[in-house]
């Protein structure tokens, strides 16, 4: 598939999943909310930049910090939402823009936080996104990366099983490669913290848009899951219904002042 493509695909996906995804335990949970807000360290005079923001919900949780805070996204459609949240929360110190993430239109160490939360599994080359939030990043400041981050031995098949219900999925990168991109862009050795996301599988599967026939295969993914869990995702069922875990990984790392 060319940029183009994943593009269209990028945009066709979250442009129908905008309102469910902005409603979503992934977009809401606030013990992972504040688990990144612990780890980016947000002081009154910081700007903080939130990339591919989706429906805002980070950007929300940050302004109260910060002086001010900025989301950037794809999709329209995601940041209608995320400007809805904005105004429920009476929020005056928030910029949104449209635009792609792997040429950030902001100018070198314009933030002092750059945040990036469930998106890298999307891009195609999120080693030139996380280049593009360190360019963007002030000595001192801090890059935070949020992502699934499935065991290496099973990352195969959770990413089978995420192509099958997102087809913009790319790839979730387990913990150590996502630590590995820090060092590739000459950041530090980020510290890292662990974080399962509580979601079920009917709730899971009402925001997503699979190719026709691939809900069937999916629901029976899980099922086999259920008796080995080669997906990483710890699933349960209780009364007739599907429980499980994304894992997640947290990295952040301070870019050092110039000697």
């Amino acid at each position: 598939m060319s940029g183009s493509e994943h593009k269209e695909e990028i945009l066709d996906q979250f442009t129908r999943q905008a309102a469910q995804f902005a409603q979503s335990a992934t977009a809401r949970d606030e013990e992972l909310l504040r688990t990144i807000l612990r780890m980016a360290e947000p002081q009154p005079r910081d700007a903080m930049l939130d990339v591919a923001c989706g429906p805002g919900m980070l950007v929300c949780a940050f302004a109260p910090q910060v002086r001010h805070a900025t989301g950037i996204d794809l999709t329209p459609a995601m940041l209608d939402q995320a400007r809805a949240a904005q105004d429920a929360q009476g929020l005056a110190n928030i910029s949104w823009d449209c635009g792609d993430v792997t040429a950030l239109p902001y100018q070198d160490g314009s933030f002092n936080i750059v945040t990036c939360r469930y998106a890298f599994h999307h891009f195609p080359d999120p080693l030139a996104v996380l280049t593009e939030m360190r360019r963007v990043c002030a000595p001192g400041g801090r890059v935070v990366v949020v992502d699934s981050a499935p065991e290496a031995g099973k990352a195969a098949a959770f990413n089978a099983m995420e192509k099958l219900r997102d087809p913009s999925h790319t790839r979730a990168l387990p913990r150590e490669e996502l630590a590995a991109l820090y060092a590739e862009v000459g950041l530090p050795a980020p510290r890292v913290e662990h974080f399962r996301l509580e979601l079920d599988l009917e709730s899971f599967l009402a925001r997503s848009y699979p190719r026709e026939g691939d809900e069937v295969r999916l629901r029976a993914v899980f099922e086999s899951a259920l008796v080995e869990d080669m997906l990483d995702l710890q699933p349960r069922q209780v009364d007739g219904k599907i429980f499980f875990a994304v894992p997640t990984a947290i990295l952040s790392a301070r870019i050092p002042h110039a000697a």
